[in-house]
């Protein structure tokens, strides 16, 4: 499920800021620092889009304090936990891979230009993102989570890897340098799951129908991939009216 188009992302704006800002008092920010939400799913592009960007802007923008809280979406919430057929998959979804395979590359384009190199082709197995949700749950408490959340859709999106597997997972995990140890146990447990769940009702409840979606200082929120400049805009409106 893509984002929605920009016209479409201004209600969803509007809507959501109301909504939004009364359930997110017991996040607001000391003086000085953002807490932006990115409520998002691994098996959306625009997603990695989107985070891709506003990466790019942070690391441009060193002077902001900014803390990501990485909120979960299921655009599949139905998906088996084994995945399925990448093939399967676009047929259900778009009705035919022809149409598929048009709108990727069309998104494969726009990733370019902000330097991920989408392959499509390359995945075979569409999964099931909730492991992969709980996992970046367990690296917040490591301050690794920005690092997994990138790592993860690098992985699905570029390098093809079933980010399903519990195998795949915690090798990107170690890879960012979380504690081994007990990270295939987690995995296996299934701790976290219905967290991952109520996140997602959550999410619709407060009229978040399509990602990724920005939620900045509790109090600003916008819908969709975004140019850098434009998340830029929203977040120096957020300084500007910071309690």
């Amino acid at each position: 499920m893509a984002a929605l188009p920009l016209s479409a992302n201004k209600t969803l704006v509007s809507d959501t800021m109301v909504r939004y800002g009364a359930f997110m008092n017991v996040l607001t920010p000391m003086p000085g620092r953002l807490v932006v939400e990115v409520v998002f799913d691994f098996v959306c592009p625009w997603c990695y889009l989107g985070v891709k960007r506003l990466s790019f802007l942070l690391a441009r923008r060193q002077e902001l304090d900014v803390e990501l809280n990485w909120r979960p979406f299921l655009l599949n919430p139905d998906m088996p936990r084994g995945g399925m057929l990448r093939a399967d998959y676009m047929i259900r979804k778009f009705g035919a891979e022809d149409r598929a395979r048009r709108l990727y590359a069309s998104i494969a384009e726009l990733g370019a230009s902000d330097g991920i190199q989408f392959n499509f082709s390359g995945i075979w197995r569409t999964p099931s993102s909730v492991d992969a949700h709980r996992l970046v749950s367990e690296a917040a408490r490591e301050g690794l989570a920005d690092s997994l959340v990138l790592r993860i859709f690098a992985a699905h999106f570029v390098e093809g890897l079933d980010i399903g597997s519990h195998d795949v997972l915690a090798e990107l995990a170690r890879q960012v340098g979380m504690r081994i140890d007990n990270i295939r146990h987690f995995l296996d447990s299934g701790e976290g799951s219905e967290h991952v769940h109520a996140e997602n009702l959550r999410a619709h409840r407060l009229g978040i129908n399509g990602v990724p979606c920005f939620l900045i200082d509790g109090e600003h929120a916008i819908a969709g991939a975004q140019e850098g400049e434009v998340l830029e805009r929203l977040i120096d409106l957020a300084l500007s009216t910071a309690r």
